[in-house]
């Protein structure tokens, strides 16, 4: 017979299992930076009262690519931000900081 759905672990339990590893560390980082970038241009476009369509013509890029975009399921080149800040009036700005050490 097949596993319950009660019988199932949680994801928070899957992660606590899991071997932490620098691996890990950088590949959920990556994932937190790339949903943070899309909240941020979701949130952007929405203020100004514009579909995905519509910043997608404004950068010459497609309504799924926007929509993938916004999913937090690519990163976008520094071209495609570029891009976007412009078609939305914002400025881009990209910092480079000392790392800060995992404990």
């Amino acid at each position: 017979m097949g596993t319950r759905m009660t019988d199932r672990r949680s994801w928070s339990a899957l992660k606590r299992e899991r071997k932490v590893s620098v691996a890990r560390r950088a590949g959920y980082r990556h994932a937190k930076e790339a949903f943070e970038i899309a909240a941020r241009v979701r949130e952007a476009r929405e203020r100004l009262g514009l579909t995905q369509a519509e910043l997608a013509a404004r950068i010459g890029s497609t309504q799924p690519a926007i929509a993938r975009l916004e999913a937090g399921g690519v990163t976008p080149s520094l071209d495609t931000l570029h891009r976007i800040a412009e078609a939305l009036g914002l400025e881009l700005i990209v910092d480079l900081r000392r790392a800060r050490r995992s404990a």
